[in-house]
């Protein structure tokens, strides 16, 4: 995409036939490298995405004392040391790193100062950081709870138990998860709140068991003991959430599209794509070969709660402006503080270009309404980016601004996504 600031996003001119291969998931691969480098020994991790997040992550652990060594086929971890000397961790806009890493500076012996875009200081961290703070950790946030913050590591963390409200973000759960056996008397947790994104919680304990922890789940009650985390190789998924456009595709246009490598048991939330397929009118066929979408080029309308999918929320957005009848999408207020406040900027461009779509309390409300040509603002999202291309298969003239703020997770999606539109 070189340093090109608007994309003329394709319209499909009829049914498309294409095989499109995702890369790996953001969220198991930047999971993979904190648990790597929480590990006894050297850990390869195969086929991880290569995006900004993932540097970012790895970056970060490299200036807390994990260094890494980028293979043909993957990325090998070595495990954190202590270190000494104050560093800096640049956080860039990925909530996985200014929330998964602090804790593992905790464990350090050096203060660590957290900071990044100007984006990432709005999206929240007070809950981690105080529940870190009960768990013996000295952090100086100048009671902000946001970004910028610093961390002064003294050669652990006690652990114990403690309650958080992970409310505005799995991820705050998830962080004290994952670095829970480390701890001296590892964690128990005490979940306040519903918490969004509960695949991504099954996610976290999977990848746990896989590395050699063992935690335990009772309700809302959390408990991970000390041990001796240990993997010599770890294969990432490819990203199905990154996967949505492609999924979605052939029901706006007609057609087929094959998803290669889709995985016939996962924790990634994007496998509800499936079922999302069959109630909007298509098919959707796992088999060896991937996952094959059928659509007709109809849309029906629906009532969705993507409370646990909130991070498709996007694109099932776009979708459903194109839909034949109403829809609303209820159960992401969270999705407020994401990269940005996701609801009110699909709501605006959405609108912007024709659309129906107006806020509720935890969602979106979409009627359907004539669409036009215009320019789709991305807010440097880039989820934003995959709803503006899912939007133009059917509304010729949208223009998406920034599209080079989709590597954030996917660099050669506009490639891939304008291969897919001329596969036929």
């Amino acid at each position: 995409m070189g340093e090109q600031n608007t994309w003329a996003a394709p319209t499909a001119d009829g049914p498309i036939d294409a095989v499109v291969r995702v890369p790996g998931s953001k969220s198991i691969t930047n999971r993979a490298f904190v648990l790597a480098a929480l590990s006894s020994g050297d850990t390869l991790v195969r086929d991880p995405l290569d995006s900004r997040d993932a540097r970012l992550m790895l970056s970060a652990l490299g200036r807390l004392g994990a260094d890494s060594e980028t293979l043909p086929h993957g990325v090998r971890l070595r495990p954190l040391t202590r270190g000494d000397g104050d560093v800096t961790v640049a956080l860039g806009n990925a909530g996985t790193v200014a929330r998964f890493t602090p804790p593992l500076a905790a464990l350090g012996a050096r203060s660590v100062h957290f900071d990044g875009d100007p984006a990432i200081r709005r999206r929240p961290v007070g809950p981690l950081l105080r529940a870190l703070g009960a768990l013996g950790a000295d952090i100086d946030d100048d009671g902000r709870g946001t970004v910028p913050f610093t961390v002064r590591g003294h050669g652990g963390l006690a652990g114990g138990d403690v309650d958080i409200d992970s409310s505005a973000s799995s991820q705050f759960l998830s962080a004290l998860l994952l670095s829970a056996p480390a701890f001296e008397r590892g964690v128990t947790v005490r979940l306040r709140g519903r918490t969004p994104s509960e695949p991504h919680i099954a996610m976290t304990l999977d990848m746990l068991r896989r590395f050699g922890a063992a935690p335990e789940r009772d309700g809302d009650r959390f408990h991970v003991p000390p041990a001796t985390l240990s993997l010599a190789e770890y294969t990432v998924e490819p990203d199905l959430s990154s996967a949505a456009p492609f999924v979605v595709a052939p029901l706006l246009t007609g057609g087929t599209v094959r998803v290669e490598g889709w995985p016939t048991a996962t924790t990634q939330p994007g496998d509800w794509l499936r079922s999302l397929v069959a109630e909007l009118g298509g098919s959707a066929v796992l088999s060896g070969d991937g996952l094959t979408v059928t659509g007709t080029g109809s849309v029906t309308g629906a009532t969705l709660d993507l409370h646990e999918v909130g991070e498709l929320t996007p694109v099932v957005a776009a979708l459903l402006c194109c839909a034949d009848g109403p829809s609303e999408i209820r159960g992401v207020a969270h999705l407020r503080g994401h990269e940005t406040d996701r609801l009110a900027a699909l709501a605006t461009e959405l609108s912007a270009l024709g659309g129906d779509v107006t806020e509720t309390e935890d969602g979106l409300r979409i009627r359907p309404a004539p669409l036009h040509g215009g320019v789709f603002h991305t807010y440097d999202d880039h989820r934003l980016v995959m709803a503006g291309a899912v939007l133009a298969l059917r509304v010729p003239g949208v223009t998406v601004e920034n599209p080079a703020t989709v590597g954030k997770t996917y660099p050669g999606f506009v490639p891939d996504w304008e291969g897919v539109l001329t596969a036929r």
